[in-house]
């Protein structure tokens, strides 16, 4: 008996989905195309928001930003939500394995106490400002237009809940895990005068209302003087007080700022490049919030490293701000 086999290829009606053909040609699409363009509702609302009845949802009017197609801002990573979470386990896999070889050991206990004061004063009150950034993320994700905007803002808003976490387990390596540590640490970031001006600055974030001033403030500036001092220049200090080890615990930190620089960059320079408009009041905003960024920092700054390192930070950001398009208002001593 013999057989035949034979085969036979299928061409496939359409290679993507409509809305993706309409954007970018009857083509085979990447995930991240398919994942991020063209999906949030634009017609057809039942209702108002109730919290903003003058508004609709998915609203252009949520900003002072004109864009013709807010689609233009996309994401250099091309992280859509699998790319994403696929890229951040393993992040996480690296930052629990220095987690537990400090706890192994007991790297933190062994430290002098006046360097474990230092850390519960200096560092640890810091998760307290990741949660304002994700909570102000949050906002940002809900009322962007675009997806391509909206997953960049949530997928950071889970960052800075993450980093907030890890801040917070450094208390618990110090303390046994019984909590006083953190308790103590609440403490400096309600009343030790050192981080009042931050204080100040995180509540002040959290009622803004225009998002892409809130994503200017929060993700470009403030974020761009903060992580170098802290997690730079800073872990250095700390290092010449002999915590060395505290750098096992903050690499997530540091591995995810250099990461974050590739969207923001590219993000705030696409705004600014649409209009003469956009770049004015995006300058006025930078003029209003780099100041007041700066002098939140400075007490932490004259704590530890000295102003003449967040002046560096800060010339280091004029750079940034300048290939976008943008002006700082300069270096203060």
């Amino acid at each position: 008996m013999t057989i035949e086999i034979k085969t036979t290829s299928v061409e496939p009606i359409r290679n993507t989905y409509s809305a993706i053909a309409r954007r970018f040609g009857d083509k085979p699409a990447t995930r991240y195309q398919e994942a991020s363009f063209d999906i949030e509702a634009k017609t057809n609302f039942h209702y108002r928001p109730l919290w903003d009845p003058k508004r609709t949802l998915n609203d252009p009017s949520r900003t002072a930003m004109q864009m013709d197609d807010w689609y233009a801002v996309t994401d250099p990573r091309q992280f859509f939500y699998g790319a994403y979470v696929g890229n951040r386990a393993k992040m996480q896999e690296a930052a629990e394995s220095n987690f537990g070889f400090c706890d192994k050991r007991n790297l933190l206990t062994r430290l002098p106490e006046e360097t474990q004061h230092q850390l519960l004063r200096l560092l640890v009150p810091l998760r307290h400002v990741e949660l304002g950034a994700n909570m102000n993320n949050s906002k940002i994700a809900g009322d962007a237009i675009a997806t391509t905007v909206a997953q960049m803002h949530m997928f950071a808003a889970t960052d800075r809940l993450g980093i907030g976490q890890y801040l917070s387990r450094i208390a618990l390596l110090l303390d046994g895990s019984t909590g006083k540590a953190l308790d103590e640490s609440k403490t400096f970031w309600m009343d030790d005068e050192l981080w009042q001006p931050m204080r100040k600055l995180v509540e002040d974030m959290l009622v803004i209302d225009d998002w892409f001033e809130l994503t200017l403030v929060q993700n470009v500036l403030l974020d761009g003087l903060m992580y170098p001092l802290i997690y730079d220049r800073m872990d250095a200090w700390l290092g010449e007080q002999g915590a060395e080890d505290v750098s096992l615990l903050t690499e997530f930190q540091r591995d995810w700022f250099k990461e974050s620089l590739r969207w923001t960059n590219a993000m705030t320079k696409t705004v600014v490049g649409e209009s003469e408009g956009n770049r004015e009041q995006l300058q006025i905003w930078v003029t209003q919030w780099e100041p007041r960024a700066y002098e939140a920092l400075k007490p932490i700054a004259q704590a530890t490293t000295g102003l003449d390192a967040l002046d560096e930070i800060r010339a280091e950001l004029s750079v940034r701000l300048k290939k976008v398009g943008l002006e700082s208002t300069g270096v203060q001593a």
